[in-house]
């Protein structure tokens, strides 16, 4: 079975709405808010070496599509890799960025993960993340906890009686000298 890594940007209080731009009153709050630390962003390389496919909401997909293809100094692993979409309404992918499936809800993700290969990983996508958590297949987190509070906007966990997985076990963390802080996180199943 496969691995399935949530990783994402977040604030103090829970929220990752647009870290690098978009509709937040406070959009870019990871660039504009907190100096940058080099140091901080290793984890992502990472992620690029160890990730065989990048799974991702149709928000962030449209969102990243047109822009990774021309990062390719910042992305060249993510931008050769199988990249997979979760969209009801998604009726086809950018030709620019591919290879890029389509799958139609978390059941296909199900059975995705539980194919051949290695971990797969989620980039931004707060709604999916939130399905993904309530339908039990994440198995990993990997946090970038930035030292600010935003207040309102998407959260990485929902609150309700479906808030997937309660219990995580703490397996890596780091502070960087802006504050930023790495927590990796397994999730007992």
């Amino acid at each position: 079975m496969r691995q399935l890594v949530v990783s994402t940007f977040v604030s103090l209080d829970g929220v990752m709405d647009s870290p690098g731009g978009g509709t937040h009153p406070r959009a870019g709050w990871t660039f504009k808010e907190v100096p940058f630390d080099e140091a901080a962003y290793e984890i992502k390389g990472r992620e690029q070496e160890e990730s065989e496919a990048l799974l991702m909401g149709r928000s962030t997909y449209e969102e990243f599509a047109p822009v990774w293809p021309s990062m390719d100094d910042e992305f060249a692993r993510f931008n050769r890799m199988q990249k997979y979409v979760v969209s009801t309404t998604l009726a086809e992918t950018d030709p620019g960025w591919q290879p890029t499936t389509v799958l139609r809800g978390l059941d296909d993700v199900a059975r995705l993960k539980e194919g051949d290969g290695g971990p797969i990983l989620v980039a931004g996508s707060a709604l999916l993340a939130q399905g993904l958590a309530a339908a039990g297949l994440v198995d990993r987190y990997h946090l970038l906890v930035f030292p600010v509070v935003l207040g309102t906007g998407k959260r990485l966990f929902s609150v309700g009686p479906d808030t997937g997985p309660s219990t995580l076990d703490l397996v890596e963390h780091a502070v960087y000298g802006n504050g930023v802080t790495l927590a990796v996180y397994d999730v007992r199943h």
